[in-house]
């Protein structure tokens, strides 16, 4: 297992992770030195459990705004699989009135 230097307001952090997963670990831990750079950490006035817990909270409200945005697609694709079996539903429903028609002329 590769283990992953990852910088969090200035202190390394080594993490493991599977093989093939070091790039997201790396833009992962980036995320989180944002984070916490936003919370304040790199200010110095917050200790690095709260630095670490609001950067932890602010990454949650993104996530928690992005929710209604993945349950919209998850309705707009489910919509369209309805949608695509009306479509077939109707294109069966064509056919057999084209033979039925096509029985009635001879």
């Amino acid at each position: 297992m590769p283990d992953i230097k990852i910088t969090i307001t200035g202190r390394e952090y080594m993490v493991a992770c599977n093989p093939g997963e070091e790039q997201r670990l790396m833009a992962l831990g980036a995320m989180v030195d944002a984070s916490a750079h936003e919370a304040g950490g790199g200010s110095g006035s917050l200790n690095e459990t709260r630095t670490l817990l609001f950067a932890a909270l602010l990454l949650a409200d993104k996530l928690h705004d992005a929710a209604p945005a993945t349950e919209d697609m998850q309705v707009n694709i489910q919509a369209d699989g309805k949608m695509a079996q009306s479509a077939n539903a109707l294109e069966s429903l064509a056919a057999r009135l084209e033979n039925l028609a096509l029985r009635l002329e001879n």
